[in-house]
């Protein structure tokens, strides 16, 4: 135990850092979106900043609540990452017709008896960046506090739905078998729960290992991932894992394979060797040679990474929202965007058709009734057939196929989990998806 306090002293890395700090807070002693406005607070301002005004990621300063609203959109002063190159090709144009109308759309929030305004919920939600594409064009486009058009930010678990999509596409190439075991792949991992697991299984989430996200509890396999991924020197007495392949071959087993969904980090870093293993690419190196190149972003993006320069696959991804948006016009257009068929219409024809709404149902998500988890993307199998990639703290990519519509969102809510927006954001997403589908 005094080894796992010591190592959460020295900020144990992203994945604990995105969803702990600020869930032992209360509703009643977080600023809002205005008070903690990371411009207006000041944050890292100076030559050098005074120093109530530095954010280290050492000693986990950068992911405190107001601090983490200015370390989302710099997380590459302060930790280590790896390149996702866009090449040196031209950026593929966006058709801006900016509309005034959006923000008075008034829509009801769930649970909620009186309605609110679309710009309201911004706020309310503390985005920090959202772009709105319809029928093509970008209609709708506002940042906030220290986000800019050319500035890139943290996509938390969004990042695990790029990694989803890679093996999709690497599976509709015929290069990796989803019905095979990971051991097949990753002999490494034999002796783990994950040895044997199909591939399958792994994508959608429904692995039985022992894997807690229970952050209030020190003895959660959470903290042991994180210490193991954490690229800063370890202290002289540990003994645990020291990159995330180390880690994942410690995981056990708990419960059964393909019994039901059950949202676990380590499964995307599973996916995330097994990718690096059948392409002889990491992560994002193929994100940049089969993805981002082929869609003309107007950025690099870039991700954090381990010590020993692993690719963090379950949240690492910065990216601007702009080039989100892309990525999810080209997902909305059956993989075609750029002038080229990206991504192979089969692929994103599974993405749609989701999986078992019950075993998806075994999580207890009381807000995503009747959605399944299909490649890591969330299917809400709704009227319009909308689809989603989600990341903690309000991170969103949503798709409405019906109402030809693509949101990109960046956000920096003080509570990690989507449960806390969820009622405001996905009736946002809805109400103007319809408003767009009236005209």
């Amino acid at each position: 135990m005094k080894k796992l306090l010591c190592l959460r002293t020295m900020s144990l890395g992203l994945v604990v850092l995105f969803t702990s700090q600020a869930t032992a807070q209360t509703s009643s002693d977080i600023p809002d979106a205005r008070q903690s406005d990371p411009a207006k607070l000041g944050w890292m301002v100076g030559s050098p900043p005074p120093a109530d005004k530095i954010l280290r990621f050492e000693d986990g300063s950068y992911f405190r609540f107001p601090q983490m609203r200015w370390s989302v959109a710099n997380f590459r002063q302060l930790m280590p990452t790896v390149n996702v190159s866009r090449g040196i090709g031209t950026p593929s144009p966006l058709k801006v017709t900016l509309r005034d109308d959006l923000d008075d759309v008034h829509f009801k929030p769930i649970g909620r008896a009186s309605s609110m305004t679309w710009q309201a919920s911004l706020l309310e939600n503390y985005t920090d960046g959202i772009v709105v594409m319809h029928k093509g064009n970008l209609v709708y486009e506002r940042y906030f506090g220290v986000l800019t058009p050319q500035g890139q930010h943290a996509a938390m678990s969004v990042t695990k739905t790029f990694v989803g999509t890679l093996a999709a596409l690497l599976v509709a190439e015929g290069k990796l078998i989803p019905e095979r075991k990971v051991s097949e792949y990753v002999p490494e991992l034999a002796a783990s729960a994950f040895g044997s697991a199909t591939v399958r299984q792994v994508m959608d989430m429904t692995t039985g290992i022992r894997f807690s996200e229970d952050y209030a509890d020190p003895n959660a396999e959470v903290w042991a991932h994180a210490a193991a991924g954490n690229p800063l020197p370890k202290p002289a007495d540990y003994q645990g894992p020291r990159s995330y392949y180390d880690f994942l071959k410690t995981v056990v087993a708990e419960g059964e394979h393909g019994e039901a969904f059950h949202y676990r980090t380590a499964n995307t870093d599973v996916l995330g060797w097994i990718i690096a293993r059948v392409a002889g690419r990491n992560v994002a190196q193929l994100l940049s040679e089969r993805i981002w190149q082929k869609l003309g972003v107007e950025q690099d993006a870039y991700m954090s990474v381990d010590s020993i320069g692993t690719p963090f696959a379950g949240g690492g991804l910065n990216l601007g929202l702009r080039d989100l948006a892309r990525f999810g016009e080209m997902i909305r257009n059956d993989g075609y965007f750029n002038g080229r068929q990206i991504l192979p219409k089969s692929v994103i024809a599974d993405i749609r058709k989701g999986a078992s709404q019950t075993d998806f149902a075994a999580a207890g998500y009381e807000l995503l009734k009747g959605w399944s988890y299909r490649n890591m993307w969330w299917v809400t199998h709704n009227a319009h057939g909308a689809f989603m990639a989600r990341g903690v703290h309000g991170q969103a990519l949503y798709i409405d196929p019906k109402a030809e519509m693509v949101i990109a969102r960046f956000a920096s809510h003080p509570v990690a989990g989507n449960a806390a927006n969820d009622p405001v954001s996905l009736a946002a997403y809805q109400a103007l998806a319809q408003y767009l589908l009236s005209e």
